[in-house]
């Protein structure tokens, strides 16, 4: 997801039933090749959508049901799609969540601000929440309770990759920090350029870290909801999203001079709290 956008997500993982790892492959593959022509590289906005379309057109075949060797989807892009296709009609996956990450790596291309918090998770809602989804479609777990729970983590981890990538998003020209938060909390994209950690600066992100933990917290009780592997996965991803807010708190805040991560001793301080998860409960 160049994909730092899905970075927390864990993919394909030993966790994982070796039955989905193919699947969840195919469907990272997908998100990765679409999200790399919208970020990645120095070609213009036109070529970059254009590109997405080819694989919109793509979609559009696997779901007429043809044969993608034969079809007329771009030769580049056939061996992608041909997999992708085997794991959509083998899992019934809904294309329409494949469209939806489409549609949100092609406002990447053009859209660089968003106004408030309603318009970022709409915009999360169709660059994370799909993962998730297509997640519990192979599990054969797409309750509505599910997928609602689903949406919260999913969209959380989206927005605590924003809160930790500030610095990256500035150099990309983008900031999705809500304008109105900005105008609430006094910061203006000067402080953002000039990595500005003051008391203004502080009090932003500690109201949107919190928002995101909140968020992260509502859909928590889905991971001891899953049964097996897919359950104890996602314990780690909830947990991990958790201890990337608390580095960004322990950090004062300050992401700009060191980007918050996680290293080997955070994993097996999740493992442990994974034992005893009691999140959202």
């Amino acid at each position: 997801m160049p994909v730092e956008h899905y970075e927390n997500f864990p993919v394909a993982s030993l966790l994982l039933p070796a039955r989905l790892r193919e699947p969840v492959e195919a469907i990272y593959a997908f998100a990765r090749g679409a999200d790399d022509v919208a970020d990645e590289g120095d070609a213009p906005a036109v070529a970059r959508l254009a590109r997405l379309n080819d694989y919109r057109l793509a979609l559009n075949a696997i779901g007429r049901g043809e044969d993608i060797t034969r079809s007329a989807v771009d030769g580049e892009l056939r061996p992608l799609f041909e997999r992708l296709a085997r794991n959509v009609r083998q899992f019934g996956l809904p294309l329409q969540l494949f469209r939806d990450l489409l549609d949100a790596f092609s406002q990447d291309v053009g859209k660089t601000r968003y106004a408030d918090f309603d318009e970022l998770l709409d915009y999360c809602r169709r660059s994370a929440n799909p993962v998730g989804r297509l997640l519990l479609h192979l599990y054969g777990a797409a309750t509505p309770d599910n997928l609602r729970m689903s949406d919260a983590v999913c969209s959380s981890l989206q927005l605590i990759n924003f809160w930790q990538d500030v610095a990256v998003d500035w150099r990309k020209a983008r900031i999705y920090l809500p304008q109105d938060s900005l105008s609430r909390f006094g910061v203006t994209e000067a402080d953002i350029a000039a990595a500005c950690c003051d008391e203004r600066w502080r009090a932003l992100l500690a109201f949107e870290v919190e928002r995101a933990r909140r968020l992260m917290l509502s859909g928590a009780p889905l991971a001891r909801r899953l049964p097996g592997r897919l359950g104890w996965e996602l314990r780690l991803v909830v947990l991990g999203g958790l201890r990337i807010l608390e580095r960004i708190e322990a950090a004062g805040y300050d992401v700009f001079r060191a980007r918050p991560v996680l290293g080997k001793r955070d994993w097996a301080m999740l493992a442990l709290r994974s034992l005893r998860f009691r999140v959202g409960q």
